[in-house]
């Protein structure tokens, strides 16, 4: 045999190798995912997935807000740890992570930037293990905790459902001292009795329905749904923490547009503070455009959503459980005083946030129609997602 047979004879036999290797590695590659797929199977039939609902409490520092955007991965939300956590403990197939839609996923209420919560919900379909709460909170950061599941019904979907949303919003009392005081004074400030009154009868303005064009972006007098239903809205009495004094507004509506809250209480400030009349609350309401100012983020957090209707239909027929949490009330309180409150006031006294936005105020124009300010621009919205409770 001459050079060149040998030579050819070498080559046919190293290919023969190669093919004989490829074909092995793919033979290992189908039983490994005939394997996967098997025990996917196993999984499915143990653990047959169910819609649920999951009860969330959250603080919203260091998040840009709820709702995951896989476009803009580098920008962590809420749902980005929360979808991890489903598919490392297991409620959740890989797969469904870059899909949400295949586990029927909806949020009640879509948080914005640095926005806190104690009683979000959402629905979504899982595989309904023992111990699921324990095994998702495993793999939680301790800012985020999954502290209730109920079955629902299969048509079940957290927005639509939901009745109303109750907010709170944590202040510096400061925030309604007259415009004359160093704001930069907090320790020092206290809310007088007749202050924190007249507070609650500004904000007694807002109930009932009205139109809120002027409290949002990119929203119209005509457009239907800036009317808006605010059922309750007042400021708690004041307390101590860290030498200073803060209060708590809590506000409950059918549901908010984006930063209406934030605006609503931006602008009671403003009136306080001296730098708006009090006519400017109803005069917000009509056609004309009103400058109002937005509140800083800080401080807002979702307490509840209501779900009266469906519990009225579904709660007593036996098969279904009422979605209210009375049991897992001490664990929100808990979650509360340990994450949200004290990042709202750390932040507060480190940051000065309230402070800082309250030299803004005299930028606007309370009686004139509004202009661009540069203390309150805001970017064109996607409003696919309105009345989401998104503020």
């Amino acid at each position: 045999m001459n050079e060149d047979a040998k030579v050819q004879q070498t080559a046919k036999v190293l290919k023969r190798a190669n093919e004989e290797s490829e074909d092995c590695a793919e033979k290992l590659q189908n039983s490994k995912r005939i394997k996967a797929d098997e025990d996917h199977n196993e999984e499915e039939k143990k653990y047959p997935k169910k819609k649920v609902v999951l009860l969330m409490a959250y603080s919203g520092k260091g998040y840009y807000g709820m709702q995951r955007n896989p476009k803009n991965s580098q920008f962590r939300t809420i749902e980005d740890d929360l979808v991890t956590a489903l598919i490392k403990s297991g409620c959740i197939p890989d797969n469904h992570g870059d899909d949400m839609k295949k586990m029927s996923f909806q949020r009640c209420a879509r948080t914005d930037k640095g926005v806190s919560a104690a009683g979000q919900v959402v629905s979504l379909k899982v595989r309904l293990m023992e111990d699921v709460l324990k095994k998702i909170n495993e793999h939680l950061p301790a800012q985020i905790r999954v502290l209730g599941v109920k079955r629902v019904t299969q048509g079940f979907n957290s927005k639509n459902n939901c009745d109303a949303r109750t907010y709170s919003y944590m202040i510096p009392t400061v925030a309604f001292s007259n415009k004359d005081y160093d704001a930069n004074q907090m320790s020092a400030f206290r809310l007088e009795p007749e202050t924190i009154q007249r507070v609650n009868r500004l904000f007694t303005f807002y109930k009932g329905t009205h139109n809120f064009h002027n409290f949002t972006s990119q929203k119209a007098f005509s457009d239907p749904s800036a009317r808006r239903y605010i059922m309750e809205m007042s400021c708690s009495e004041p307390f101590i923490r860290r030498d200073c004094e803060f209060a708590v507004i809590t506000v409950r509506g059918q549901s908010f547009m984006l930063h209406q809250i934030r605006k609503m209480i931006g602008l009671v400030i403003a009136v306080m503070k001296g730098y708006a009349k009090e006519d400017v609350l109803e005069r917000s309401w009509g056609a004309q455009k009103v400058d109002v100012p937005k509140a800083p983020g800080l401080g807002l957090v979702l307490e509840r959503v209501h779900f009266d209707r469906y519990n009225k239909r579904f709660g007593g027929d036996g098969l279904h459980e009422r979605l209210e949490w009375d049991g897992e009330e001490e664990e929100i309180q808990a979650f509360k005083e340990a994450h949200i409150y004290p990042s709202i006031i750390d932040t507060e006294l480190e940051e000065h946030s309230m402070v800082s936005w309250m030299a803004t105020l005299p930028i606007h124009d309370f009686e004139a129609s509004a202009v661009q300010t540069g203390g309150d621009k805001e970017p064109k919205q996607d409003n696919a997602d309105e009345g989401n409770g998104s503020d």
